[in-house]
């Protein structure tokens, strides 16, 4: 029920009852975990098959005739490339492979800028400030590698066609001290949301007043539907090219989603000019990622209609889940609090009242079930109006998820009668 709609009295008895229902929970002694998007066990099985690609040491070499199990190819093996270059839609020479984590790309593209700077600008450790621009909601791990160099980040809103681009415009064109924004294009973490094609030319013909602002653009959802319609977005890359601004993106992908969260391979494109520049760098820091994963993951797929049909598999097994999350919020906490429906991407964003996001998540922690700490979504951990609670319903089996949202939707309800109550 709706707490505007009700009187004292009603607030009064509908809270009783959610309190009932919550301690009859506790007894329960739950101990389920939603705090981070991760494969299933169902889900990880269905990667099993690329454990058994090699029987031989000859079938460890890649087609230029490299023995995977030694040195060399610090950008990746071609045939990594050129698939995971079809995957972007850039070419081989725009792409590095990296090791199973795109986060650490991410980080290591801000540790060179910081150390070396970018195509010859002053390293950010020398500057007096450094800033990133942060579309909130948004991913805690990318505010954690800013807060982990001491970068001051601004809070950009969300709209349903992506960041609020009017202000990106103003900012990066007037404060120099701006040297980054952080993306999620394609279905945005946490609110799914997928940028319309006037947001991705917006950002390509950026005109920042720092020549190295970069678009960290972290693509992790390109291929990660969950329904038959599979959105697309504009390709960056090339948008920027148009205008000779490409030296502007950086993005990245891995398949942490698609195989082994654990054990993926992970993407970094960009324009040759950064792709030369960071291999420059790169040399020092490592001899080659791992190429014998990098080849099981290309004799796996075979090529891009491989990876989707493996995407096919994942959503017919998460796809419910997040079914069930939907319904369920629609029919318990119609009127209390709002959500976004995704249509692919790992989560869920929901906003319960002002004020009680912090609450929720402690209850549900309380009654067993551990979610996203409140605040995560916003830089720093701190969301203005604490509000935001993301879900990540893709771990627990049908019945647990099920449970758990009953909790959740009964925390809900508990933290905004007693708001309203006063």
């Amino acid at each position: 029920m709706n707490p505007s709609k009700m009187n004292k009295e009603q607030l009064a008895a509908e809270l009783n009852i959610e309190k009932q229902k919550f301690e009859a929970f506790k007894s329960k002694g739950l101990k389920l975990n939603m705090s981070r998007g991760i494969h299933s066990t169902e889900q990880l099985e269905i990667s099993m098959p690329i454990m058994d690609i090699f029987h031989s040491s000859a079938e460890m070499k890649s087609e230029d005739g490299t023995d995977c199990r030694n040195y060399g190819n610090l950008t990746g093996i071609a045939e990594a490339k050129r698939l995971f270059g079809e995957l972007l839609d850039v070419s081989e020479d725009e792409i590095i492979i990296g090791g199973n984590s795109s986060l650490a790309l991410m980080y290591d593209c801000v540790s060179r800028a910081m150390t070396h700077g970018i195509l010859g600008s002053t390293p950010w450790k020398l500057l007096p400030k450094v800033k990133f621009l942060c579309p909130v909601p948004g991913y805690d791990r990318h505010f954690g590698i800013c807060e982990s160099f001491g970068i001051e980040m601004i809070n950009i809103p969300m709209t349903e066609t992506g960041p609020d681009m009017d202000m990106v415009e103003k900012l990066v064109a007037e404060d120099e001290t701006i040297k980054g924004i952080w993306c999620v294009p394609l279905y945005s973490n946490p609110d799914g949301i997928v940028y319309s094609d006037e947001t991705v030319k917006r950002f390509a013909n950026l005109s920042p007043a720092a020549a190295d602002f970069r678009i960290f653009w972290d693509n992790a959802y390109c291929v990660h539907h969950l329904t038959e319609v599979e959105n697309t977005i504009l390709n960056i890359l090339e948008e920027a090219k148009k205008s000779g601004k490409e030296d502007m993106v950086f993005e990245f992908a891995s398949t942490s989603k698609i195989t082994f969260p654990g054990a993926g391979v992970s993407v970094f494109a960009a324009s040759k000019r950064n792709i030369a520049y960071t291999e420059s760098i790169l040399k020092y820091q490592i001899i080659s990622y791992d190429k014998l994963n990098q080849l099981r993951h290309v004799r796996y797929f075979k090529h891009l209609d491989g990876i989707k049909k493996q995407m096919v598999k994942h959503r017919e097994i998460i796809a419910p889940k997040f079914d069930l999350v939907v319904d369920t919020l629609a029919k318990d906490l119609d009127g209390i609090c709002s959500f976004i429906k995704p249509e692919g991407g790992y989560f869920v964003s929901v906003f319960v009242p002002e004020g009680c996001a912090a609450k929720v998540v402690s209850l549900c922690k309380e009654g067993g079930v551990t979610l996203t700490g409140a605040g995560a979504t916003y830089p720093y951990g701190k969301d203005p109006k604490d509000s935001n609670i993301r879900i990540a319903p893709t771990f627990p089996p049908l019945n647990e998820l099920a449970d758990a949202l009953e909790l959740f939707c009964i925390a809900v309800k508990i933290a905004a009668y007693e708001k309203a109550l006063g």
